[in-house]
């Protein structure tokens, strides 16, 4: 199983800090982000990351590398002008190969357990809910037997933990544009399954959650 971190925004609303530094290394608790992911992923036995780049890319694949320090092995996936999280993952396709693989965001610190994401997920897409942070009280998505739905449920939080087929790509083309509308359309097809998480899982969006978290 293959994984791909999403590192390639630019972070605006974290900025001055991200008019220098690229977000995914920025520091929680002296560590930079992405390596918490890269260690998370790691640890579950996953050796091929791919990482797509945008916003100062040097940077990280500077600090970064091949992946050897974490005994991984890293390929990146560089953008022109930043795809978002849809044509991002669409561009990033031949790397990630023909079997299920995971998609973590970037901005995220959790202790969320990524062994019980499923390998060989029975629908097109897996995600994780978590409860609704105080910066999005009004929540994403509900969970009902099993299944992501728009309705029918309390909404929770979707944080940015996902399992996709490659199949759930069929027919998308490289291009601008976020992956949130051919979710939904997934949605209603009944072709997204989820579970909810409710440990530790912060959104690292702004400078003040940052300091909040370290």
């Amino acid at each position: 199983m293959r994984a791909m971190i999403l590192a390639a925004g630019r972070g605006e609303r974290m900025r001055p800090l991200t008019d220098h530094t690229p977000k995914p290394l920025l520091k929680v608790k002296g560590q930079p982000l992405i390596v918490y992911h890269i260690k998370t992923l790691a640890k579950i036995g996953i050796k091929d990351i791919v990482i797509n780049l945008g916003h100062l890319g040097h940077k990280i694949e500077t600090a970064l590398g091949n992946g050897d320090t974490w005994g991984v092995r890293i390929q990146y996936s560089y953008e022109d002008p930043i795809l978002e999280t849809g044509g991002g993952v669409v561009k990033a396709l031949p790397l990630l190969g023909s079997d299920p693989f995971i998609v973590v965001s970037g901005d995220i610190y959790t202790d969320y357990p990524f062994e019980r994401l499923p390998k060989n997920p029975t629908h097109l897409l897996h995600i994780v809910l978590v409860d609704n942070p105080p910066h999005h009280p009004r929540g994403d998505f509900a969970l009902v037997d099993g299944f992501v739905l728009e309705s029918g449920g309390p909404l929770l939080n979707f944080a940015g933990i996902y399992v996709y087929r490659p199949e759930f790509f069929e027919g998308c083309t490289v291009g601008v544009y976020s992956i949130g509308p051919l979710m939904r359309k997934m949605i209603r097809n009944r072709q997204v399954t989820g579970e909810y998480y409710q440990g530790m899982w912060h959104n690292v969006g702004t400078p003040q959650q940052l300091e909040e978290i370290n």
